[in-house]
């Protein structure tokens, strides 16, 4: 997928089969419901590689995810990949190149997307199943409203 487009994209990160770790592709289902036409919304497993072709083309992308940086559970951390991001952030993820990585590779090879925010939501539970924890489920829909703020003061 190598979109020519100027929009807006929103990607989901991680895996819904992992309680927790599903927390991005869970904003993601949200948001599809509730955005205007014309920003893309999609769903990923968090492999760098496949990151990076994604957001080419886009003028803005927005990616949630699952990390596990050692913060109280449920805490909703907003990051600007304009500033370096440190991979050991996502060390919940069971990629070997993920999405600190993918990052990171993309701004040396100049292919990080004009802007590009990162919202990070504390896992508390990265075992087998397929429902969130009750503090990541709230701050998820946190996220979900922090960025309809962002994508509101964008456009």
């Amino acid at each position: 997928m190598t979109p020519i487009s100027p929009g807006q994209l929103i990607i989901g990160v991680g895996n819904s089969l992992r309680s927790d770790d599903g927390v991005g592709i869970w904003v993601a289902r949200r948001l599809r419901e509730q955005l205007p036409p014309g920003i893309s919304v999609v769903e990923a497993s968090g492999e760098g590689a496949s990151l990076i072709d994604m957001w080419k083309g886009f003028a803005s992308v927005i990616l949630v995810d699952a990390v596990s940086s050692g913060t109280a559970p449920g805490t909703v951390h907003r990051l600007d990949a304009a500033e370096p991001v440190r991979a050991q952030f996502f060390r919940c993820s069971s990629h070997a190149f993920g999405v600190g990585e993918a990052v990171e590779l993309a701004r040396v090879l100049n292919q990080l997307p004009p802007r590009l925010i990162i919202y990070g939501i504390e896992g508390a539970n990265f075992a087998a199943g397929a429902e969130l924890s009750p503090v990541v489920a709230r701050s998820a829909a946190e996220a979900s409203d922090r960025i309809l703020k962002d994508i509101r003061v964008e456009f």
